[in-house]
């Protein structure tokens, strides 16, 4: 008979290789240190196989047996999650914990309207939010530690399923005294020439507002084109005020009120086509996909644009 790993130690090996140091693999599996690495060593042992490559010296390195252990570690723990979720879900439909990620440019945007709203729909609904990059809240789905990710498509979502719920227009930001506020809307074109102040990499908005000024793609390696940038929506919105540039906001945060006070001139895009679309995306065959549609619902009807 085959002794099979644990559970507990596919969650170790998971945490060690997500975090890639072993203290802090420890507090996301809440146990100690040593705890943890006796742990993997018994399943290297279990395995008769190296997982880690201990002549690395300090750095923490796997074998390339290692990571193909962490990758089936991964869909075994999935798996066996979904166990429970199918039960969980016949059982108490939207009930109990769901963890929601949800992206920079939309959380605090959304989420002061959506939390009552969700509230009052699923009353017996436990919502944990963590707010990350696209890119790393799409690594939490993926590993199971998230189970439902709010996030502005296009984007790159691997091998989620994705609902879209809206499309948010953006909506050009400029200083009250530039000349472009005295357009009703302001062609694309003219942008050519302007600061373009975007946020920094790594947010998906900043790629969706350079595909949204398809002749402005590359500038920030054009010669004479000057391209600032900011950690946070609130920070570019500051930067247009003082004169610094232009930037594109999303109606979202328009109506959110992150202008108020400021002075800033809001034109749209003459012609159109210059929006992000407002998705939810969940692991593929997931038992839960008919509530998650049921919330989508909720989320839908809140982000839709104030008239």
């Amino acid at each position: 008979m085959v002794l099979l790993p644990s559970p507990q130690q596919l969650r170790y090996l998971v945490a060690l290789a997500q975090s890639r140091h072993f203290g802090r693999a420890a507090n996301e599996c809440a146990v100690t240190q040593s705890t943890l690495s006796a742990g993997i060593l018994a399943l290297e042992r279990q395995l008769d196989a190296r997982i880690l490559d201990r002549d690395a010296g300090k750095r923490l390195v796997f074998t390339e047996l290692g990571l193909e252990v962490v990758h089936r570690a991964e869909a075994a723990l999935a798996a066996l999650e979904a166990v429970s979720e199918a039960v969980s879900a016949a059982r108490t439909p939207m009930s109990g914990r769901l963890r929601l990620g949800v992206i920079p440019t939309i959380g605090p945007f959304l989420l002061p309207r959506l939390m009552p709203a969700l509230r009052a729909a699923f009353p017996r609904l436990q919502l944990f939010l963590r707010e990350d990059t696209t890119n790393r809240l799409m690594d939490r789905l993926a590993g199971s530690r998230l189970d439902l990710a709010l996030l502005a498509t296009p984007c790159d979502c691997g091998e989620a399923e994705l609902l879209t719920l809206v499309q948010d227009e953006f909506l050009l930001a400029l200083s009250p005294r530039h000349p472009l506020g005295q357009e009703s809307a302001v062609p694309i074109a003219a942008l050519a020439t302007e600061r373009l102040l975007l946020l920094e990499e790594g947010h998906c908005l900043r790629d969706q507002a350079l595909s949204a000024c398809r002749q402005l793609r590359g500038a920030d390696q054009q010669e004479g084109q000057d391209l600032y940038t900011a950690t946070s929506l609130y920070t570019l919105v500051q930067m247009v005020a003082g004169g610094l540039g232009v930037t594109l906001l999303p109606r979202l945060a328009i109506d959110a009120g992150i202008c108020a006070g400021t002075g800033i001139v809001l034109r749209p895009i003459a012609g159109g086509g210059a929006w992000r679309t407002l998705s939810l995306a969940w692991r593929p065959n997931s038992p839960h996909a008919p509530e998650y549609r049921a919330l989508a619902t909720v989320v839908e009807h809140v982000a839709k644009p104030t008239e």
